[in-house]
């Protein structure tokens, strides 16, 4: 089965709504609470959910 990016998007983002204090620019600890808040069983659809979460929080930082 392939992992749509829109579903990735859309997860992402919401997360990103509802819980912004969740994630850091640090993939490691985005993967962590992606699998706490999510019921995401896939290793590769947790790691491209936290890898987008990790992109927009890093575009989010002033440079």
């Amino acid at each position: 089965m392939a992992i749509k990016p829109a579903y990735v998007k859309k997860t992402g983002t919401l997360l990103l709504e509802r819980y912004p204090e969740a994630f850091t620019t640090d993939f490691e600890q985005n993967k962590e609470s992606v699998e706490k808040l999510t019921n995401v069983e896939s290793k590769g659809v947790r790691n491209r959910i936290a890898g987008y979460v990790t992109r927009k929080k890093g575009a989010e930082v002033p440079a």
